[in-house]
């Protein structure tokens, strides 16, 4: 049969042949290549994107787990039979302001799901100068007894100039 057609369709056949030929090559061969190569691109910018999170995360636990050892010294080191409220209390004669308590009320709250309670004391001061407050105030926050400041109320007092009243809440971790 290909005997019988004429030069110019032999070569538009060829030519056909030679486009389906490309056109099977390009369908089955290099697209799906090129398919493979991008879906591995993805995989790979998606298990280097899981790779950072995990390492931040790494991060973070260590950074967790450091304060975690910290603390657990730190209770280790507090003294045995330590109470928030006295505590204060001794702070108050050390930093010369007793005379300035008007009123200490401890409260204890259960934490659920830990073998810790919250222990706080809620404390009123008056007639302070704000030197006595601040020298008093950086006392608690830097003892190395895990007590902190949570919530601090300071008014100017009535009754002369040039001094203070506040109201201290101060929490701590007890077993």
């Amino acid at each position: 049969m290909a005997k019988k057609l004429a030069r110019r369709e032999k070569y538009s056949l060829y030519a056909l042949s030679g486009v389906i030929c490309l056109f099977v090559i390009f369908q089955f061969l290099v697209f799906p290549s090129l398919d493979k190569r991008e879906r591995l691109k993805r995989t790979l910018q998606a298990k280097t994107d899981i790779l950072e999170k995990m390492t931040a995360l790494q991060s973070e636990y260590n950074t967790i787990k450091k304060r975690t050892e910290l603390s657990k010294s730190r209770f280790a080191k507090r003294d045995t039979g330590f109470t928030l409220f006295s505590f204060l209390d001794k702070l108050t004669g050390k930093a010369r302001i007793k005379n300035h308590v008007t009123y200490m009320k401890p409260s204890t709250s259960v934490q659920k799901n830990s073998p810790f309670k919250i222990s706080q004391v809620e404390m009123k001061l008056q007639g302070l100068t704000l030197q006595q407050l601040t020298s008093y105030l950086h006392m608690v926050e830097t003892s190395k007894n895990m007590v902190n400041i949570k919530r601090l109320s300071i008014s100017k007092t009535g009754k002369q100039e040039g001094f203070i009243d506040a109201v201290l809440q101060v929490e701590t971790a007890e077993k």
